[in-house]
Formats: C-alpha cells, structure tokens, sequence
C-alpha cells in the first residue's frame, strides 16, 4: 500500500470492550470514506488490546486506510500498524522510530503548544495535532488551543497540522480554515453507536466538508 495521505478526517475510536460492534462502526467510517483510524482503549487489557488493533488492522488494510495506535509503539510494531501517536507521557519519540522504522507515521500531541510542535518535528514527527481546540466531552479540563495557532504552525512546520478537541461537523470549518489539515474526531462520530449508516454518513460529509473548505482556502490563497 502507498504511503496514506495526511490529510481530512482522523477517526478516533471509543473505548469499548464490544468487539463486534467496534469492528461494525469502523467498517462503516471506512465506507464512508475515512482513511485515517486512531486506535485508542484506555480501559482494556493487554489481550483485549491487541485483538481490537489486530482486528482493526486487517479492516484498514482491506479499505486502504492508515491505522494509528494511540500511545503504544509495541503494539504498532507486533500487529504491523501503520504507526503511533504519542502525547506528553507516551515515551520517546526518537525511540518509537528507532522501533518502527522509517516508514512508520509518528504523531506528537502537542496541545497548545508551538515549541513542543517544533522539538517534536526536529526528533522526526511526522503530523503534530494540537487541542483541545473546544471544550472536549472526553477531555473537559484540558486546556484550549487557538485557531490562530494552527496557521502559525502550518507557516513554521512542513507537516501536516492535526486539530483535536470538542470538533463536530457544525464547528470544523473554521479549524480547516485557520490551517489544519487533519481533523481528529471521536464523540462527534461514535454519539450514532447503533446506527451504523449515520456513523458511515456522518463520515462522508466530513470528508465532503474538508474537500470543500480545504481546497476553496487553497484556491483563494493561490488566485
């Protein structure tokens, strides 16, 4: 598979122990058209772990999508996962290459924080997402981070720039707009956890909306 493009919507998933209707929600993101998958699952076990992540890599596979592994970089290397996201306290960055390998994609939580996002592109990131760019139902007392920030990173870094925090598809267009060119999502997605179809619509129209306003912005900065 060619390398994924960093780019539109960066599902998050939920912790969950039901496998089943985690592997039935993913097929339906997918379908509807999302090429990038975060697993994270505060509450498993290591078992239980590693059956999700192995689960959710053949389905990735299968769709041409890109799975992450949220904080741990043994589990991304054992089931051949596309690469790991890492926040403050996950360990080193240069140590998650050294494992992973060249071709892994690393990204860096670097929360309302510039510098961070700099030390963390020179130790060889390949995105860095900062947030919480809204109030965050799963992260209530994280601390908010400026739109404007995301232009400041996209003008001193030559990755991409990954929003995260409080999104949904009525407030993403502004994130987009300021300069982020992944948008991580999660409750905004899983709140349709019995229905399926409404989780592979919902996908598609962030799709549609990033395609939209990415490429407008674009355009007009370009003309």
């Amino acid at each position: 598979m060619s390398p994924p493009e960093l780019a539109g919507l960066y599902a998050l998933t939920p912790d969950t122990p039901d496998t089943r209707w985690l592997e039935k929600v993913v097929c339906a993101l997918l379908a509807g058209g999302c090429r990038l998958l975060q697993y994270r699952n505060k509450t498993a076990d290591d078992a239980l772990r590693r059956a999700q992540a192995a689960m959710l890599q053949t389905l990735c596979r299968q769709r041409h999508a890109a799975l992450i592994i949220n904080d741990d970089p043994r589990l991304a290397a054992d089931i051949g996962a596309d690469g790991v996201h890492l926040g403050r306290d996950d360990g080193n960055l240069a140590a998650a290459r050294r494992l992973l390998g060249d071709s892994a994609i690393i990204g860096a939580s670097c929360y309302n924080d510039l510098a961070r996002a700099q030390n963390a592109a020179a130790a060889g990131a390949n995105y860095v997402a900062f947030g919480a760019m809204y109030v965050s139902s799963s992260k209530p007392q994280a601390p908010l981070a400026a739109p404007a920030l995301l232009a400041r990173a996209r003008g001193a870094l030559c990755l991409p720039v990954c929003a995260i925090g409080g999104i949904t598809l009525e407030n993403a267009a502004p994130l987009i707009k300021a300069g982020a060119t992944m948008i991580a999502v999660l409750h905004d997605l899983f709140q349709f956890q019995s229905a399926p179809a409404r989780i592979r619509a919902r996908a598609s129209a962030y799709q549609q909306l990033f395609q939209e306003t990415f490429f407008h912005e674009h355009q007009c900065r370009t003309v």
